[in-house]
């Protein structure tokens, strides 16, 4: 390249000053923190509902998928920070709920096994008293029927852990590739200033 070339490139470089570039880059770069804090205000507030939502019981499912929907679209979303239980969503009510309900279940069945048990050995043996007598046709009823057990309910089907993208397409996101951008621009401004500058002379 000769030098008339490389005085006119300066010359058109020029008027783009290395410092406008770097205050655009600033304020850019406040614009992405505050972007990406407002990700982490979002998902907190929806996992704040989903916490409310396992307490109450009511429409726990929505307020999970309103959840793992935001912190899958949305940079800087992570639920778990290192710190605390893991993974950092447990449905503990939910899951207690079940629980109760399944040994609610079974001690409603196994309440009936035990009433009919009483009727069948009062038409068998409708003279004897209650006690030793009727007993043992008591505990054979109860045997030939079988009493159930609460199944076991695993507890991992009640917790969960979303993973955050390392970038999302959202406003964060694109103030995050300007803010880059930006940087790539000031740091080439400036050097290719000071090369030009050095050639021209």
């Amino acid at each position: 390249m000769n030098k008339r070339y490389l005085h006119y490139l300066w010359t058109r470089i020029r008027p783009i000053k290395t410092w406008y570039l770097f205050a655009a880059f600033l304020v850019c770069g406040l614009l992405t923190v505050g972007a990406l804090r407002a990700n982490y205000a979002g998902m907190v507030r929806l996992r704040s509902a989903v916490f409310a939502a396992d307490k109450s019981g009511n429409n726990t499912q929505k307020a999970l998928q309103d959840l793992r929907s935001y912190v899958g679209s949305h940079m800087n979303t992570d639920l778990y920070n290192g710190k605390g239980v893991y993974p950092p969503i447990q449905l503990k009510f939910t899951y207690d709920r079940l629980v109760k309900a399944e040994q609610d279940t079974v001690d409603a069945a196994n309440s009936s096994i035990y009433t009919d048990a009483q009727k069948y050995c009062e038409t068998v043996d409708p003279n004897s008293f209650y006690g030793r007598d009727r007993v043992p046709c008591i505990e054979q009823y109860i045997k030939s029927k079988g009493t159930q057990t609460a199944k076991a309910i695993p507890d991992a089907l009640y917790k969960f852990d979303f993973f955050s993208p390392r970038w999302s397409p959202d406003l964060a996101g694109w103030l995050l590739v300007l803010s880059i951008a930006l940087l790539a621009l000031t740091v080439l401004r400036f050097a290719l200033g000071r090369l030009l500058q050095s050639i021209t002379k």
